[in-house]
Protein backbone atom coordinates (compact mmCIF):
# COMPACT_ATOMS: atom_id res chain seq x y z
CA UNK A 1 0.00 0.00 0.00
CA UNK A 2 2.95 2.52 0.82
CA UNK A 3 5.42 0.87 -1.56
CA UNK A 4 6.63 3.35 -4.70
CA UNK A 5 4.26 6.26 -2.79
CA UNK A 6 5.87 9.82 -2.52
CA UNK A 7 5.55 11.35 0.76
CA UNK A 8 6.43 14.78 2.39
CA UNK A 9 7.35 14.45 5.76
CA UNK A 10 7.19 18.34 7.30
CA UNK A 11 9.04 18.70 10.85
CA UNK A 12 8.29 21.87 12.81
CA UNK A 13 10.07 22.83 16.13
CA UNK A 14 8.88 20.54 18.88
CA UNK A 15 10.44 18.21 21.50
CA UNK A 16 8.19 15.75 19.51
CA UNK A 17 10.53 16.19 16.36
CA UNK A 18 12.92 13.28 17.29
CA UNK A 19 9.76 10.87 16.81
CA UNK A 20 9.65 12.25 13.47
CA UNK A 21 12.51 10.02 12.74
CA UNK A 22 10.67 6.55 13.56
CA UNK A 23 7.72 8.20 11.13
CA UNK A 24 10.30 8.22 8.63
CA UNK A 25 12.00 4.73 9.05
CA UNK A 26 8.49 3.24 8.88
CA UNK A 27 7.78 4.93 5.88
CA UNK A 28 11.33 3.93 3.86
CA UNK A 29 10.91 0.37 5.40
CA UNK A 30 7.31 0.31 3.48
CA UNK A 31 9.22 1.21 0.39
CA UNK A 32 7.70 4.55 0.26
CA UNK A 33 9.81 7.58 -1.14
CA UNK A 34 10.52 10.03 1.79
CA UNK A 35 11.41 14.06 1.33
CA UNK A 36 11.86 15.39 4.45
CA UNK A 37 11.13 19.86 4.94
CA UNK A 38 12.28 21.29 8.15
CA UNK A 39 11.44 24.44 9.45
CA UNK A 40 14.21 26.46 11.40
CA UNK A 41 12.79 25.57 14.65
CA UNK A 42 12.93 21.83 13.92
CA UNK A 43 16.38 21.63 13.28
CA UNK A 44 17.40 23.11 16.93
CA UNK A 45 15.83 19.88 18.08
CA UNK A 46 17.32 17.45 15.68
CA UNK A 47 20.42 17.69 13.13
CA UNK A 48 19.18 17.10 9.26
CA UNK A 49 22.11 14.86 8.39
CA UNK A 50 19.70 12.42 10.60
CA UNK A 51 16.42 12.51 8.73
CA UNK A 52 19.02 12.37 5.54
CA UNK A 53 20.37 8.95 6.72
CA UNK A 54 17.17 7.34 7.03
CA UNK A 55 15.66 8.81 3.88
CA UNK A 56 18.56 8.42 1.48
CA UNK A 57 17.66 11.97 0.45
CA UNK A 58 18.78 15.78 0.84
CA UNK A 59 16.73 17.12 3.77
CA UNK A 60 14.99 20.72 2.60
CA UNK A 61 15.09 23.56 4.44
CA UNK A 62 15.65 26.81 2.11
CA UNK A 63 13.02 27.44 -0.71
CA UNK A 64 16.13 29.41 -2.24
CA UNK A 65 18.24 26.42 -2.50
CA UNK A 66 18.00 23.86 -5.20
CA UNK A 67 18.84 20.81 -5.52
CA UNK A 68 20.42 19.32 -8.72
CA UNK A 69 17.52 18.88 -11.54
CA UNK A 70 15.19 20.95 -9.84
CA UNK A 71 13.72 24.40 -10.48
CA UNK A 72 11.29 25.26 -7.87
CA UNK A 73 11.40 23.28 -4.23
CA UNK A 74 7.61 23.89 -3.29
CA UNK A 75 6.61 22.86 -6.25
CA UNK A 76 8.76 20.08 -6.94
CA UNK A 77 7.58 18.55 -3.79
CA UNK A 78 4.02 19.66 -4.40
CA UNK A 79 3.36 18.39 -7.51
CA UNK A 80 4.94 14.83 -7.30
CA UNK A 81 4.06 13.89 -3.39
CA UNK A 82 0.78 11.98 -2.92
CA UNK A 83 0.94 12.63 0.27
CA UNK A 84 2.34 15.32 2.66
CA UNK A 85 2.29 15.30 7.14
CA UNK A 86 3.20 17.26 9.39
CA UNK A 87 4.81 15.76 12.14
CA UNK A 88 5.21 17.35 14.52
CA UNK A 89 3.15 20.12 14.05
CA UNK A 90 2.95 23.40 16.61
CA UNK A 91 0.58 25.88 17.32
CA UNK A 92 2.39 27.99 15.58
CA UNK A 93 2.95 25.84 11.90
CA UNK A 94 -0.71 25.15 12.27
CA UNK A 95 -1.86 28.95 12.43
CA UNK A 96 -0.14 29.87 9.93
CA UNK A 97 -1.15 26.88 7.90
CA UNK A 98 -4.39 27.82 8.68
CA UNK A 99 -4.43 31.61 7.39
CA UNK A 100 -2.62 30.38 4.59
CA UNK A 101 1.10 32.05 5.50
CA UNK A 102 3.62 31.21 3.75
CA UNK A 103 6.99 32.59 4.81
CA UNK A 104 9.70 29.12 4.72
CA UNK A 105 9.61 26.26 2.55
CA UNK A 106 6.99 24.39 4.23
CA UNK A 107 4.36 26.76 4.54
CA UNK A 108 4.99 27.34 0.92
CA UNK A 109 4.88 23.75 -0.44
CA UNK A 110 2.00 23.01 1.72
CA UNK A 111 -0.46 25.84 -0.16
CA UNK A 112 0.64 24.07 -3.78
CA UNK A 113 -0.29 20.85 -2.98
CA UNK A 114 -3.39 19.02 -4.22
CA UNK A 115 -2.34 16.31 -2.24
CA UNK A 116 -3.72 14.77 0.96
CA UNK A 117 -2.47 17.01 3.81
CA UNK A 118 -2.14 14.82 7.54
CA UNK A 119 -1.39 17.13 10.44
CA UNK A 120 -0.20 15.73 13.40
CA UNK A 121 -0.37 18.60 16.99
CA UNK A 122 2.21 17.98 19.16
CA UNK A 123 2.32 20.81 22.10
CA UNK A 124 1.83 21.63 25.82
CA UNK A 125 -1.40 20.49 26.69
CA UNK A 126 -2.56 23.78 27.55
CA UNK A 127 -1.67 25.06 24.16
CA UNK A 128 -3.57 22.55 22.64
CA UNK A 129 -6.86 23.37 24.64
CA UNK A 130 -6.26 27.55 23.67
CA UNK A 131 -9.73 28.14 21.47
CA UNK A 132 -7.40 29.74 19.09
CA UNK A 133 -5.43 26.75 18.58
CA UNK A 134 -9.27 24.43 18.13
CA UNK A 135 -10.40 27.22 15.86
CA UNK A 136 -7.64 26.88 13.93
CA UNK A 137 -7.42 22.82 13.93
CA UNK A 138 -11.27 23.36 12.81
CA UNK A 139 -10.55 25.63 10.14
CA UNK A 140 -8.14 23.21 8.47
CA UNK A 141 -10.20 20.36 9.22
CA UNK A 142 -13.66 21.92 7.34
CA UNK A 143 -11.07 22.29 3.84
CA UNK A 144 -10.42 18.69 4.02
CA UNK A 145 -7.24 18.51 5.98
CA UNK A 146 -6.67 15.40 8.09
CA UNK A 147 -5.84 15.67 11.90
CA UNK A 148 -4.32 13.07 13.40
CA UNK A 149 -5.63 14.12 17.30
CA UNK A 150 -2.36 14.09 20.06
CA UNK A 151 -2.27 11.04 22.63
CA UNK A 152 -2.82 11.91 26.42
CA UNK A 153 0.34 11.49 28.58
CA UNK A 154 3.07 12.82 30.51
CA UNK A 155 4.81 15.73 28.76
CA UNK A 156 8.17 17.04 28.40
CA UNK A 157 7.62 19.87 30.73
CA UNK A 158 5.92 17.48 33.48
CA UNK A 159 2.43 18.30 32.70
CA UNK A 160 -0.04 15.66 31.94
CA UNK A 161 -2.94 15.04 29.42
CA UNK A 162 -3.68 15.89 25.42
CA UNK A 163 -0.61 17.00 23.58
CA UNK A 164 1.72 14.67 23.07
CA UNK A 165 2.61 13.49 19.29
CA UNK A 166 0.07 10.14 18.07
CA UNK A 167 2.14 7.17 18.17
CA UNK A 168 3.52 6.31 15.04
CA UNK A 169 1.32 2.94 14.30
CA UNK A 170 -1.82 5.77 14.23
CA UNK A 171 -0.25 8.13 11.85
CA UNK A 172 0.84 5.39 9.35
CA UNK A 173 -2.64 3.72 9.69
CA UNK A 174 -3.93 7.11 8.69
CA UNK A 175 -1.49 7.50 5.79
CA UNK A 176 -2.09 4.20 4.42
CA UNK A 177 -6.19 4.84 4.54
CA UNK A 178 -5.44 8.20 2.71
CA UNK A 179 -3.53 6.95 0.05
CA UNK A 180 -5.05 4.06 -0.31
CA UNK A 181 -7.45 5.85 -2.23
CA UNK A 182 -10.18 3.40 -1.97
CA UNK A 183 -13.36 4.32 -4.27
CA UNK A 184 -15.25 1.01 -2.79
CA UNK A 185 -18.23 2.89 -1.67
CA UNK A 186 -18.21 4.84 -5.19
CA UNK A 187 -22.03 4.19 -6.53
CA UNK A 188 -23.28 3.84 -2.81
CA UNK A 189 -26.02 6.05 -1.08
CA UNK A 190 -25.32 5.73 2.79
CA UNK A 191 -27.56 7.14 5.57
CA UNK A 192 -25.59 8.12 8.86
CA UNK A 193 -27.28 9.44 12.07
CA UNK A 194 -25.24 11.28 14.43
CA UNK A 195 -25.61 13.18 17.95
CA UNK A 196 -27.69 12.84 20.92
CA UNK A 197 -31.61 14.28 20.29
CA UNK A 198 -33.12 17.10 22.43
CA UNK A 199 -36.72 16.70 23.47
CA UNK A 200 -37.82 19.75 25.25
CA UNK A 201 -39.46 20.50 28.88
CA UNK A 202 -40.16 24.16 28.19
CA UNK A 203 -38.29 27.07 25.58
CA UNK A 204 -35.13 26.67 27.85
CA UNK A 205 -34.88 23.34 29.08
CA UNK A 206 -34.82 20.20 27.46
CA UNK A 207 -33.95 15.75 28.02
CA UNK A 208 -30.70 14.89 26.34
CA UNK A 209 -28.25 12.37 26.54
CA UNK A 210 -24.31 12.73 26.72
CA UNK A 211 -23.51 11.89 22.63
CA UNK A 212 -21.17 13.58 21.34
CA UNK A 213 -21.85 12.73 17.58
CA UNK A 214 -18.12 12.02 17.12
CA UNK A 215 -18.52 8.33 15.69
CA UNK A 216 -21.61 8.91 13.64
CA UNK A 217 -19.23 12.29 12.34
CA UNK A 218 -16.55 9.44 11.67
CA UNK A 219 -18.63 7.68 9.33
CA UNK A 220 -20.13 10.06 7.45
CA UNK A 221 -16.52 11.19 7.01
CA UNK A 222 -14.70 8.10 5.82
CA UNK A 223 -17.65 7.38 4.04
CA UNK A 224 -17.57 10.19 1.55
CA UNK A 225 -13.73 9.58 1.25
CA UNK A 226 -14.14 6.23 0.30
CA UNK A 227 -16.73 7.64 -2.75
CA UNK A 228 -20.11 6.83 -1.47
CA UNK A 229 -22.76 9.70 -1.27
CA UNK A 230 -23.09 10.30 2.26
CA UNK A 231 -26.23 11.67 4.17
CA UNK A 232 -25.95 13.00 7.88
CA UNK A 233 -28.91 13.30 9.93
CA UNK A 234 -27.36 14.74 12.91
CA UNK A 235 -28.75 16.13 16.35
CA UNK A 236 -27.05 18.99 17.64
CA UNK A 237 -22.99 18.39 17.86
CA UNK A 238 -20.13 20.71 18.82
CA UNK A 239 -18.68 19.09 14.99
CA UNK A 240 -17.55 20.77 12.11
CA UNK A 241 -19.85 18.98 9.12
CA UNK A 242 -17.34 16.77 7.55
CA UNK A 243 -16.97 17.85 3.78
CA UNK A 244 -18.81 16.50 0.81
CA UNK A 245 -21.81 15.34 3.30
CA UNK A 246 -24.94 16.37 2.73
CA UNK A 247 -26.26 18.08 6.29
CA UNK A 248 -29.94 17.03 7.53
CA UNK A 249 -30.08 19.04 10.86
CA UNK A 250 -32.42 17.92 13.34
CA UNK A 251 -33.07 18.28 17.28
CA UNK A 252 -35.96 16.00 18.28
CA UNK A 253 -36.34 12.05 18.25
CA UNK A 254 -39.25 12.58 16.18
CA UNK A 255 -37.90 14.77 13.77
CA UNK A 256 -35.19 12.43 13.08
CA UNK A 257 -37.33 10.19 12.77
CA UNK A 258 -39.13 12.04 9.34
CA UNK A 259 -36.07 13.10 8.27
CA UNK A 260 -34.80 9.13 8.27
CA UNK A 261 -37.43 7.33 7.23
CA UNK A 262 -37.75 10.13 4.24
CA UNK A 263 -34.65 9.08 3.22
CA UNK A 264 -34.90 5.43 3.66
CA UNK A 265 -35.85 3.76 0.37
CA UNK A 266 -33.50 5.98 -1.26
CA UNK A 267 -30.30 4.04 0.78
CA UNK A 268 -27.87 1.27 -0.23
CA UNK A 269 -26.77 1.43 3.81
CA UNK A 270 -28.12 2.71 7.02
CA UNK A 271 -25.63 3.03 10.12
CA UNK A 272 -27.88 4.49 13.13
CA UNK A 273 -25.11 6.10 15.48
CA UNK A 274 -26.73 8.73 17.14
CA UNK A 275 -28.48 8.26 20.50
CA UNK A 276 -31.49 9.14 20.36
CA UNK A 277 -33.89 9.47 23.51
CA UNK A 278 -35.87 7.11 24.42
CA UNK A 279 -38.29 9.23 25.91
CA UNK A 280 -39.95 12.76 25.64
CA UNK A 281 -42.48 14.90 28.19
CA UNK A 282 -45.74 14.27 27.27
CA UNK A 283 -46.10 18.16 28.14
CA UNK A 284 -44.08 20.30 26.46
CA UNK A 285 -44.61 23.88 28.22
CA UNK A 286 -45.09 27.03 26.25
CA UNK A 287 -43.03 29.09 28.85
CA UNK A 288 -40.27 28.85 31.39
CA UNK A 289 -41.34 26.74 33.62
CA UNK A 290 -40.54 28.75 37.01
CA UNK A 291 -38.92 27.58 40.02
CA UNK A 292 -41.12 26.50 42.82
CA UNK A 293 -41.48 23.30 44.63
CA UNK A 294 -40.82 19.71 43.17
CA UNK A 295 -40.90 19.39 39.92
CA UNK A 296 -42.57 16.14 38.33
CA UNK A 297 -42.01 15.21 34.73
CA UNK A 298 -44.56 12.97 32.64
CA UNK A 299 -42.80 11.27 30.35
CA UNK A 300 -43.76 9.12 27.02
CA UNK A 301 -41.87 6.98 24.77
CA UNK A 302 -40.50 8.24 21.66
CA UNK A 303 -40.89 6.13 18.45
CA UNK A 304 -38.31 3.65 17.65
CA UNK A 305 -36.52 4.40 14.42
CA UNK A 306 -34.17 1.37 14.26
CA UNK A 307 -36.66 -0.98 14.99
CA UNK A 308 -38.88 1.15 11.99
CA UNK A 309 -35.66 0.31 9.87
CA UNK A 310 -35.62 -3.61 9.97
CA UNK A 311 -39.40 -3.59 9.70
CA UNK A 312 -39.33 -1.99 6.28
CA UNK A 313 -35.80 -3.35 5.24
CA UNK A 314 -35.62 -4.43 1.79
CA UNK A 315 -32.16 -4.23 0.31
CA UNK A 316 -30.81 -1.83 2.46
CA UNK A 317 -27.66 -3.07 4.78
CA UNK A 318 -28.76 -2.08 8.39
CA UNK A 319 -26.14 -1.26 11.17
CA UNK A 320 -27.21 -0.69 14.65
CA UNK A 321 -25.06 0.68 17.89
CA UNK A 322 -25.61 -0.52 21.24
CA UNK A 323 -24.02 1.55 24.47
CA UNK A 324 -24.39 -0.56 27.36
CA UNK A 325 -23.14 -0.63 30.82
CA UNK A 326 -23.51 -4.19 31.94
CA UNK A 327 -24.37 -7.58 30.34
CA UNK A 328 -22.64 -6.33 26.50
CA UNK A 329 -22.96 -8.96 24.46
CA UNK A 330 -26.45 -10.86 26.12
CA UNK A 331 -28.17 -7.39 25.56
CA UNK A 332 -26.40 -6.39 22.26
CA UNK A 333 -27.33 -9.90 20.66
CA UNK A 334 -31.28 -9.40 22.02
CA UNK A 335 -31.26 -5.61 20.12
CA UNK A 336 -29.63 -7.14 16.96
CA UNK A 337 -32.36 -10.15 16.69
CA UNK A 338 -35.22 -7.59 17.70
CA UNK A 339 -34.50 -5.12 15.35
CA UNK A 340 -33.53 -6.86 11.91
CA UNK A 341 -29.96 -5.79 11.82
CA UNK A 342 -27.26 -7.26 9.25
CA UNK A 343 -24.59 -5.81 11.99
CA UNK A 344 -24.75 -4.84 15.53
CA UNK A 345 -21.52 -2.24 16.89
CA UNK A 346 -21.45 -3.11 20.74
CA UNK A 347 -19.54 -0.83 23.43
CA UNK A 348 -19.70 -0.85 27.30
CA UNK A 349 -19.40 2.63 27.66
CA UNK A 350 -17.48 2.61 31.35
CA UNK A 351 -14.49 1.45 30.05
CA UNK A 352 -11.45 3.83 29.76
CA UNK A 353 -11.48 5.09 26.14
CA UNK A 354 -15.07 3.79 25.19
CA UNK A 355 -17.43 6.51 26.59
CA UNK A 356 -19.24 9.46 25.14
CA UNK A 357 -16.98 11.95 24.16
CA UNK A 358 -13.48 10.33 23.60
CA UNK A 359 -11.55 10.02 20.28
CA UNK A 360 -11.42 6.10 20.72
CA UNK A 361 -13.86 2.79 21.04
CA UNK A 362 -13.70 -0.19 22.06
CA UNK A 363 -16.54 -1.90 20.55
CA UNK A 364 -17.67 -5.79 19.38
CA UNK A 365 -19.31 -6.37 16.43
CA UNK A 366 -22.26 -8.48 16.54
CA UNK A 367 -23.61 -10.68 13.32
CA UNK A 368 -27.46 -12.64 12.98
CA UNK A 369 -25.66 -15.51 12.79
CA UNK A 370 -24.30 -15.44 16.67
CA UNK A 371 -20.53 -14.40 15.42
CA UNK A 372 -19.04 -11.97 18.35
CA UNK A 373 -15.74 -9.73 17.14
CA UNK A 374 -14.13 -8.31 19.33
CA UNK A 375 -11.94 -5.52 18.12
CA UNK A 376 -9.31 -3.64 20.24
CA UNK A 377 -9.03 0.20 21.12
CA UNK A 378 -8.91 2.28 18.09
CA UNK A 379 -9.31 5.93 17.05
CA UNK A 380 -12.65 6.42 15.65
CA UNK A 381 -11.86 6.84 12.24
CA UNK A 382 -9.98 3.46 11.93
CA UNK A 383 -13.12 2.11 13.48
CA UNK A 384 -15.62 3.74 11.30
CA UNK A 385 -13.36 2.34 8.04
CA UNK A 386 -13.38 -1.10 9.85
CA UNK A 387 -17.51 -0.83 9.85
CA UNK A 388 -17.58 0.68 5.65
CA UNK A 389 -15.70 -2.66 5.30
CA UNK A 390 -18.21 -4.98 7.11
CA UNK A 391 -20.90 -2.86 4.93
CA UNK A 392 -19.36 -3.84 2.09
CA UNK A 393 -18.89 -7.75 2.93
CA UNK A 394 -22.58 -7.73 3.63
CA UNK A 395 -23.43 -6.28 0.78
CA UNK A 396 -22.13 -8.69 -1.60
CA UNK A 397 -19.31 -6.43 -3.43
Amino acid sequence: MLAGKYVVVGVSGGIAAHRALDLTSTLVKAGTEVHVIMTDAAREFIRPLAFEAISGHQVHHDIFVTPPGWRYPHLELARKADLAVVAPATANIIAKLACGLADDLLTTAALAMVCPLVICPAMNLYMYRNPVVQENLERLRRRGVTIVDPASGRQACGDEGPGRLAEVPVIIRQIEHLLEANQDLAGFKVLVTAGGTREPIDPVRYITNRSSGKMGYALAKTAAARGARVYLVSAPTRLAPPHGVEMVNVETAEQMYRAVMDLYPQMDAVIKAAAVSDYRPETYHEQKIKKGGGLILELEKTRDILAELGNRKKNQVLVGFAAETQDLVQNATAKLVRKNLDLLVANDVTQPGAGFGFDTNIVKLLYPNGRVESLPIMDKLELSNRIWDEVIKIKGY
